[in-house]
């Protein structure tokens, strides 16, 4: 209030000297001085003139005044009604601090924001994520609320209050999905879920809260009235140990909610997502014929923020996609509030199909089209900018995905000189991949000076945000650092760590990382010396034992089958007097400039892997080479493509590698190193034909 009172005063004093200058005789203010001072004999003016002069004076000053004050109350009841909407700490997924809050439109009206066609997205977006996204900010916040369109009766009876999870984020009445009404039971055909449109499709999702406790029963309830068969949950129960969702389904067996019986059939864990699905029965009105309902949880949203790259929530989407039936109800998606990260994936797949059909995108008119259905979708600017990030990602690489049986076929075309223009080549796909950026503002830890010298290659060195980080010894700086970098397998996250050959000052800290973090299984794809030159450091004993720091490391068997030295190693923590097994597989046949001369020696190796996994409890694997990226990287995909192969009989080479060097840069360093990635799936189909057997 304050900081008004300068410019009103200012206003005030100014109308003022507007006024005296326009008075009768007064031209200047040098001519009123003369004026003010001239003798009666001069012709002084009237009392008359001067009353009637002070009084206009007087007037304009109170209708000033006046206008002012009605502003400012005008603010102030404005502020408090805003703050009544705000929403209490962690109401919100993503923002914990974020207050909602309705903003008055601007004089001039909304800005327009017009449809991109596809060729433009990429500068578009590189437009409007200039000076920390300011421009998708912008946009973000001339979005309408929706609030004003509509009302919201029902969401705000009194019987239906406790069934919200939060008490701003409620369903239009004009768009609220209804339940069938419960004898007896007022406002029992209520629940927090809207219907919103697709892309053409009217109704094609339901927008819901994640359920409460006192809220599940509804929830399958409006899942068997509505005909659902797929759930899309994006959410985890609790996060920041605030429940975000109540658990609404079995772990195990069957169990009843109301009258609907739901039985747990299957589950599927992956990296990014979890794939559950039940059996559902209605028990009401002569037991009818019992469904199948898939629910896909998307795992990898974070607490804050948006996922680091859409790659994962593309390949959710599309599983989706492929699993919902065509003759299905609406497909119900949720996270914790059913605004945010449900209206980020709703629009998401809404502008695919428009970039299909149209060959344009319209983030703008779309959000403002659903928010009249649901208000607040898509809640954050993070989100609305993450949403441009999937577009983009999906428009530059396209599906890359491949069915089992179809890739002889991708070979050969990738392969022909005479590749039809829709396909590209293996050396254009690979180009693509050289494309990722390499971000060296993530890497600051690798390159303070004392942690240079622990790098074999300079420019290969671990991202901040997946380093492994070990425990800092006492009184010595730095010592939590080592070259290596935390790479998620196809079921879970931070299954591998990529790293390079120890050098003889790092060997210590190779053995710790081992140690500290329960590795039970080390692959190591070069051999000590190549053309003369050290490329890793012995770390192991030759026979008997050696100690690097608080870590002996004592050798029980070296055997040699084909192309493999299996070792295994009893590994002692002097400190603590505790031991564990660790087995080395070292691989032979890799030439420090080319490939393997075939795939079937990569297949084993992947195959005892694996076994050796199994037998003690799925630890992190420890793998390297010299520098830790390019056969360190194509190990990785290996197992990470040929573990999809097994499991779904799908592949995708490009997306899989494209994932690694956003993990670690360089992963997977040459062309023939890529193309050594599909010509080993392929000897892997060619062995096992029939790849059902090992699901």
């Amino acid at each position: 209030m304050e900081a008004a009172g300068p410019p009103l005063l200012l206003g005030v004093s100014l109308a003022l000297g507007a006024l005296a200058a326009e008075a009768p005789g007064n031209e200047t203010t040098s001519s009123y001085n003369e004026t003010t001072t001239r003798s009666p004999e001069g012709g002084a003016p009237q009392p008359l003139l001067i009353g009637a002069l002070v009084l206009v004076l007087l007037l304009i000053l109170c209708v000033l005044l006046g206008s002012y004050f009605f502003r400012f109350r005008r603010q102030r009841k404005a502020a408090v009604s805003s703050n009544d909407k705000k929403i209490p700490n962690g109401i919100l997924e993503e923002q914990e601090q974020q207050r909602v809050m309705l903003l008055s439109r601007s004089p001039s009206g909304p800005k327009k924001y017009f449809p991109i066609p596809v060729e433009h997205l990429e500068d578009e977006i590189r437009l409007r994520s200039a000076d920390d996204c300011k421009r998708f900010r912008e946009e973000f916040n001339s979005l309408p609320s929706g609030h004003t369109q509509g009302t919201f009766e029902m969401a705000n009876k009194e019987e239906n209050r406790e069934k919200n999870r939060y008490p701003n984020i409620l369903p239009n009445d004009h768009s609220r999905v209804i339940l069938s009404q419960v004898d007896g039971i007022p406002c029992s055909d209520y629940i927090n879920a809207s219907y919103i449109d697709g892309y053409k499709e009217k109704n094609k999702f339901i927008a819901a809260q994640g359920p409460k406790q006192e809220t599940v029963n509804d929830f399958w309830r409006m899942i068997w009235e509505q005909k659902s068969a797929t759930i899309v949950m994006l959410t985890n129960l609790k996060e920041r140990k605030e429940e975000k969702c109540h658990q609404y389904w079995p772990d195990q067996g069957c169990w009843m909610y109301g009258n609907i019986r739901v039985s747990v059939e299957d589950c599927i864990v992956l990296v990014d997502y979890t794939i559950r699905k039940f059996c559902i029965q209605s028990l009401h009105d002569g037991c009818k014929a019992p469904r199948l309902v898939t629910q896909l949880h998307f795992t990898s949203w974070p607490d804050f923020g948006v996922p680091f790259t859409p790659i994962g929530m593309l390949k959710f989407l599309k599983k989706v996609k492929t699993l919902n039936p065509s003759h299905a109800g609406p497909i119900t998606v949720h996270c914790s509030a059913g605004v945010g990260r449900s209206g980020t994936f709703i629009v998401i797949d809404a502008i695919i199909d428009m970039m299909h059909s149209e060959q344009k995108v319209d983030v703008f008119e779309f959000v403002s089209r659903i928010r009249n259905q649901r208000p607040q979708m898509v809640q954050t600017d993070m989100q609305y900018t993450f949403i441009y990030q999937a577009l983009l990602e999906y428009y530059l690489y396209g599906d890359t995905e491949l069915d089992v049986a179809s890739l002889e076929k991708h070979l050969q075309s990738l392969h022909s000189p005479t590749a039809p223009l829709d396909k590209i080549g293996l050396e254009e796909e690979f180009r693509k991949l050289t494309n990722v950026r390499i971000m060296k503002e993530n890497m600051r830890t690798g390159n303070l000076p004392a942690n240079m010298k622990k790098a074999r290659v300079i420019q290969i060195i671990p991202y901040d945000f997946n380093r492994v980080i070990l425990s800092m010894k006492r009184g010595q700086e730095y010592t939590d650092y080592i070259n290596a970098s935390f790479i998620d397998g196809y079921r879970q996250k931070d299954y591998f760590i990529a790293t390079q050959g120890p050098l003889p000052h790092t060997v210590e800290d190779f053995w710790r990382m081992v140690w500290e973090w329960k590795c039970h299984t080390i692959v190591m794809l070069t051999e000590v010396q190549e053309r003369e030159q050290e490329k890793c450091f012995q770390y192991w004993p030759a026979d008997g034992s050696v100690t690097y720091g608080e870590i002996n490391i004592e050798l029980k068997s070296d055997t040699v089958s084909e192309a493999i030295s299996v070792r295994d190693f009893l590994v002692t923590f002097n400190q603590e007097k505790k031991s564990r097994l660790v087995r080395q597989f070292h691989f032979h046949g890799w030439p420090e400039i080319g490939i393997p001369a075939e795939g079937k020696g990569m297949i084993d190796l992947i195959a005892a892997v694996q076994k050796q996994q199994q037998q003690t409890g799925n630890h992190p694997i420890t793998v390297h080479c010299s520098a830790g990226a390019g056969r360190t990287g194509t190990f990785i995909a290996l197992s990470n493509i040929l573990e999809r192969v097994k499991a779904e009989g799908l592949l995708d080479v490009f997306q899989a590698v494209k994932s690694l060097r956003l993990q670690r840069p360089h992963m997977v360093q040459t062309l023939e190193q890529y193309e050594f990635c599909y010509k080993v799936v392929q000897d892997f189909i060619d062995i096992f034909s029939d790849y059902a057997n090992f699901k």
